[in-house]
């Protein structure tokens, strides 16, 4: 069963996609269309409607206020990669590997097949020989490295 927090991000990305990239919505209107606290609403968008994620958000109180939620155009794959790369870091866990391919998958940057093949090659699994201490050092060169020739136009 799906929890709310993915029932209310699955909600907004097909409002997003049927508004063209953009939406803007009232906290509390949508809070009581699912039956739950506004601050459930902040959650779902600031946890999963982030920059890194490819989503630009801006807040307005008063006068009723709105949240409005764009999906950032990516013109060309090479410089969204490249931008990406550099906020890995040194040290990337396994998750947040996943998150990064689930969403480069999502805005048609890689196949789906190309997505469990970086995820096969970044997994704990995989890394099992290396220190546990070190695993996310190696992760992230292994995944920085992927981005970079994928960026190779």
């Amino acid at each position: 069963m799906a929890r709310l927090s993915d029932i209310i991000e699955e909600f907004l990305k097909a409002l997003i996609n049927e508004e063209e990239g953009a939406v803007e919505i009232q906290r509390n209107e949508l809070a009581n269309k699912f039956n739950c606290v506004p601050s459930q609403i902040n959650y779902v968008i600031s946890t999963r409607f982030t920059a890194d994620k490819g989503y630009y958000v801006e807040s307005r109180r008063g006068g009723g206020g709105y949240i409005s939620i764009k999906r950032i155009n990516i013109e060309s794959v090479s410089d969204y990669l490249m931008h990406i790369i550099p906020s890995i870091g040194d040290k990337i866990s396994q998750h947040t590997c996943e998150v990064f391919i689930n969403n480069f998958v999502d805005y048609n940057i890689i196949e789906p097949r190309e997505a469990m093949l970086m995820k096969a090659a970044t997994s704990d699994k995989v890394l099992m020989g290396v220190p546990i201490d070190k695993r996310d050092d190696v992760r992230a060169a292994i995944f920085k490295n992927m981005l970079t020739s994928l960026s190779v136009d």
